[in-house]
């Protein structure tokens, strides 16, 4: 994985919403005092959420609402990939580019958002729009798969990507899951194994053996 730092440019000053303090205080108050900075991480997606962003004021601000050192806020920031270091568009894209979207069609998909958007980590010129390449997303099942803003869009092809943006460009909602209409991560077109329901409705009437076993268990 890359260094993640902090955007070259940074806001002047950064303050809590009062509906954002209110949660982080929720949160807060879900550990012992003395371990309410283990709340960092829900309350820097909240962060995230007000402002679109993590900022280095937004790390500072956390850091003392929670006592805690600055530079322990910044790791966290740091790590985790789904804190954003620099401002993103208004739908961000996160790609899988490992091995199984890969092989699926993920190249294709980078090619869609170079298009329409930029090179990785650039917000489009209307700012509706940012893309960047992760490591994998866990639904390797149901590859490619793209990350938009908080929900997974599956078993994408390009003119599927592309679809997907016309709408969003249009501000229309988009409904997350599978492209071709898989349920979850049933194989696709449907289920290929154990179709005849006699196999388990109790219909067939008598019991299945297995060659060399006796019908019926000894008295």
């Amino acid at each position: 994985m890359s260094v993640r730092r902090l955007a070259a440019e940074q806001p002047d000053s950064f303050a809590f919403s009062p509906e954002t303090m209110e949660q982080a205080r929720w949160w807060m108050a879900k550990y012992p005092p003395e371990r309410k900075q283990s709340a960092i991480i829900p309350i820097m997606w909240l962060v995230q959420k007000q402002e679109g962003w993590v900022s280095e004021p937004a790390i500072q601000a956390m850091a003392k609402l929670l006592e805690m050192p600055a530079i322990r806020v910044l790791e966290v920031a740091t790590f985790y990939t789904m804190f954003h270091l620099e401002p993103v568009g208004k739908h961000h894209f996160q790609l899988c580019g490992t091995t199984p979207c890969m092989l699926r069609g993920s190249e294709e998909l980078k090619e869609v958002c170079s298009r329409r958007v930029g090179p990785k980590h650039s917000v489009s010129a209307d700012g509706k729009f940012s893309w960047e390449e992760v490591e994998c997303l866990g639904a390797c099942v149901n590859a490619p798969v793209i990350a938009i803003d908080d929900y997974y869009h599956e078993d994408l092809t390009p003119a599927a990507l592309e679809a997907l943006m016309d709408k969003l460009a249009r501000g229309e909602e988009i409904k997350p899951g599978s492209a071709i209409g898989r349920q979850t991560s049933a194989p696709d077109g449907g289920a290929q194994v154990l179709t005849d329901s006699t196999l388990y409705d109790g219909s067939l009437g008598k019991p299945i053996t297995l060659p060399g076993l006796p019908e019926k268990a000894p008295s």
